[in-house]
């Protein structure tokens, strides 16, 4: 288990270099992140390399005994090269081209960008591929941050349809495929497809969904560029990459492929003040933590996302350790925070926690981000923070090796995710919100659970979620049912199979291709306003309350056999089914038609657990996560107020902003 942290060299006078490695050093630093937004000093003019500084960087940490990741600087192209290439910068959804000074100005489909990219990573393969101290690459920084995914430049219509001749090979099925018979919007040449922005009334929605794959794959593909330099040049170096998780507009499931594992960057505080009105419903109550903590189960959510898109360990590139600097309250930290945060991590499965950044900046955009070390270089409280928690670090390498099992599996999948935002028909109607929810859920009844892709290998999960399969295909149709006609639990919610892959609605009854798993039809669905709910008739333990915000009535087929666990008492569904549970054969599926809300979600995600023979369900106070590791257990508490649950038996007390350890062996 190691820690590390971002350090800026070129931000700072270089007779402090040697003092911060040795600082570094001293602080039980093993790993130090560069060169992010280095290519100006790297590359101060055209084909004008300056390697110097940076060779004096690495050989200083090397000689203080700490590895490097280096960065290809390709999120900030230097000021030269958009002077002379100012098609590289992106083009707006309103068709206005984007200005230089910030970073993330570039099109990753524009040409001139491409061949300056091919050349600033082949010198930095060749100079460093083979370095002692180099263990390993991060490419770009934080793809799609600052909604930089969809670029509307010339460069990027012409790939769009190469991409959709290449996708849909002839205009009749592109045209079949769109549905452009609507609103005559039938195309006759390639040449008259431009992307979905600047319509007069809302654009196709099929359309969209294909830009939104086309810009996404258009990221994927320029990272490919560089990974392949990468891998052709280095020896025993990993490659990672630290997508950014706010808007979720770039695949990070296929972006993962190329790369050894995902990192991402994780500010607890931040992120809870953008995420939680996307995450929460308007009418929910968000549950208690510390403001100077985060939400737990927004940061544990995304820990499982970037875990799960490889089912493998991960890294935190960039961690929190005070202040952020762009958000509306930014708040301070207080003693004990960066521990926990770090012991979260690992125990959701981090190998590495990388801390942003060294020393806080004196300028630009970030000088209100606390670094390690203050703006007059005395330390700061996360500096304080990593010398406490050193001596715990056999302890953290103890857990780390520990098996990180899931029995619950939760399908993720970038389509359904992009399709509910462009056409979600009820308001707040959210795909990250739905499966938040379900993963909210099953964190409080301390069940660990894997947010995985939908063509991932099942075999191993007890129970797998669908809570909200919206897109179906064939291969998701063949891959769900062979895992539940080999003895799996599958739960299907609401909305399920309603499209095809090109965001159509499907030609058959609902839920289209999922019919022979549910084992029955969607004869109804209604989208209800606020205030409206049906009664309830239950036989699951603790389900009680009404229906409301969206409902199915559920038809069981007549050659199926199918147990109705739920029914509407009143409405326009009365009588009609809400849950379901159909045999398929070794295993069995379950349909949800109604959309649940918190309480009545935590009952049913008990009764599913139970029903597949999850051990150690508990009952957890709000802020309290509790993450199993082997037979071991890690409870956290990121409330300011001591909190008391039962575990095995016993009570269990937390105090705040602290963390216990149920471990075997502490050798």
């Amino acid at each position: 288990m190691k820690l590390g942290v971002c350090y800026y060299p070129e931000q700072n006078p270089e007779e402090l270099w040697h003092l911060d490695a040795q600082a570094m050093r001293e602080l039980g630093l093993k790993i130090v992140r560069i060169g992010d937004f280095a290519w100006f000093k790297m590359e101060p003019k055209n084909e004008q390399f300056e390697w110097e500084w940076l060779d004096r960087v690495v050989n200083i940490l090397q000689n203080e005994g700490i590895q490097v990741v280096l960065s290809t600087p390709t999120s900030a192209p230097p000021s030269w090269m958009i002077n002379q290439h100012p098609e590289i910068l992106p083009v707006a959804e309103n068709g206005i081209s984007k200005n230089f000074g910030s970073r993330r100005h570039y099109c990753p489909n524009n040409p001139a960008f491409q061949d300056f990219t091919k050349r600033i990573v082949t010198q930095l393969a060749l100079r460093y591929g083979k370095h002692p101290a180099i263990i390993g690459w991060q490419v770009d920084n934080e793809f799609g941050a600052q909604n930089s995914v969809r670029c509307y430049c010339d460069r990027c219509v012409k790939k769009f349809r190469d991409w959709l001749i290449d996708r849909y090979k002839t205009l009749e099925d592109l045209n079949n495929a769109w549905g452009t018979i609507f609103w005559s919007q039938l195309y006759s040449n390639w040449g008259e497809i431009y992307p979905p922005n600047l319509t007069v009334a809302t654009p196709n929605p099929s359309q969209v969904l294909d830009y939104h794959r086309f810009a996404s794959d258009s990221f994927i593909k320029f990272q490919k560029l560089q990974v392949d330099i990468l891998r052709e040049n280095i020896e025993n170096q990993m490659i990672t990459h630290n997508p950014e998780f706010d808007q979720f507009e770039l695949d990070t499931h296929k972006l993962g492929v190329d790369l050894d594992f995902l990192s991402w960057n994780s500010s607890p505080t931040g992120q809870a003040e953008k995420l939680t009105k996307r995450f929460y419903a308007p009418w929910e109550t968000v549950p208690e933590f510390s403001y100077d903590v985060g939400d737990p189960y927004i940061t544990g959510f995304i820990h499982a996302w970037v875990r799960g898109a490889k089912k493998e360990p991960f890294w935190i590139m960039q961690q929190q350790v005070g202040q952020t600097n762009w958000g509306e309250i930014n708040t301070g930290i207080r003693a004990g925070t960066v521990r926990l945060w770090t012991w979260h991590a690992v125990a959701s499965g981090a190998d590495t926690v990388i801390y942003f950044r060294w020393r806080a900046s004196r300028f630009a955009q970030e000088n209100y981000q606390s670094g390690l070390l203050k703006h007059d270089g005395s330390p700061d409280i996360g500096f304080k923070e990593i010398a406490n928690l050193l001596p715990e670090s056999p302890v953290l390498q103890q857990l780390k090796e520990e098996p990180l099992n899931s029995p619950v599996a939760i399908l993720t999948r970038f389509d359904d995710l992009w399709a509910i935002k462009i056409q979600p028909h009820r308001k707040d109607y959210e795909y990250l919100r739905t499966i938040f929810g379900y993963y909210r859920a099953l964190t409080e009844l301390g069940i660990n659970v894997d947010l995985v892709p939908a063509n991932t290998d099942l075999s191993d999960y007890r129970l797998v979620i669908a809570p909200l399969m919206y897109i179906v295909d064939q291969d998701i149709t063949d891959h769900l049912e062979a895992y539940v006609a080999r003895g799996g639990t599958l739960l299907f919610g609401t909305r399920s199979g309603s499209k095809n892959e090109s965001n159509i609605m499907v030609n058959e009854p609902l839920p289209g291709l999922l019919r022979a798993l549910v084992g029955g039809t969607i004869s109804e669905w209604q989208a209800l306003p606020a205030g409206v709910c049906f009664s309830l008739r239950s036989e699951i333990p603790g389900l009680t309350g009404e229906a409301g915000f969206w409902t199915e009535a559920i038809e069981p087929d007549n050659n199926e056999i199918v147990n109705v666990l739920v029914r509407y008492l009143g409405g326009p569904h009365s009588g009609k089914a809400a849950l379901t549970e159909h045999d398929f054969g070794a295993g069995n599926v379950f349909y949800l038609g109604f959309y649940p809300n918190h309480d009545q979600l935590k009952a049913l995600l008990k009764f599913f657990v139970q029903s597949v023979r999850c051990e150690g369900i508990l009952d957890l106070p709000d802020g309290v996560i509790v993450i199993p590791r082997g037979n071991h257990r890690i409870a956290f508490n990121f409330t300011r107020n001591e909190k008391t649950f039962v575990m095995d038996d016993q009570v269990v007390t937390l105090p705040p902003r602290d963390i216990k350890f149920f471990l075997r062996d502490w050798s």
